[in-house]
């Protein structure tokens, strides 16, 4: 192999490896599976796209966004109004809450399905809403003691539902 062309292929294996990402002073890699993208705005630190097995659905989307709310109540309150739960159920049915400790560092979860009234921006009149049947949104709010971190991992049901036990496991090894 041409010297040249073996640096080349060194330098973008190099680049392939996991890149850490920081939650409220708590570290983990990315998982190889995780597509890093660049962040659609300058409230998220990192964003990655997590591939879905059937072209027929959208891929999983997770963003990771630092020097955020710490009230728990509220962002929770907000963010279940976004979903309306499928006919013949309750959000009590389809909004699940759990939390945990990693150290001094609270981590509180919301996991909601149904159909999702999306906003990019949803504070925002001028942001339009997306109507998204099926779709599930996992919240975390990472309480540490210097920030507060909110993670989002979204997507249709069954992608989410796929990437979850990852997700899951890398949330748990940040140290």
């Amino acid at each position: 192999m041409h010297p040249l062309l073996l640096v080349a292929a060194l330098a973008v294996s190099a680049d392939d490896k996991p890149k850490p990402v920081e939650v409220s002073g708590l570290k983990a890699d990315a998982p190889a599976s995780w597509k890093a993208e660049k962040p659609a705005n300058l409230l998220r630190s990192h964003q990655f796209k997590l591939a879905s097995a059937d072209k027929g659905f959208a891929d999983a989307e997770l963003t990771v966004s630092p020097k955020s709310s710490d009230n728990v109540t509220k962002k929770f309150d907000e963010w279940k109004a976004q979903f309306t739960p499928p006919d013949g159920k309750k959000a009590e049915d389809v909004t699940k809450t759990s939390e945990f400790k990693i150290g001094e560092v609270k981590v509180h979860i919301l996991d909601v399905t149904g159909t999702w009234k999306y906003k990019e921006r949803p504070f925002d009149p001028k942001s339009k809403e997306e109507i998204k049947p099926e779709y599930r949104a996992v919240w975390v709010i990472v309480v540490g003691k210097d920030d507060t971190t909110h993670l989002r991992l979204s997507g249709p049901q069954g992608v989410v539902e796929k990437h979850y036990p990852e997700f899951e496991k890398w949330l748990k090894a940040l140290k």
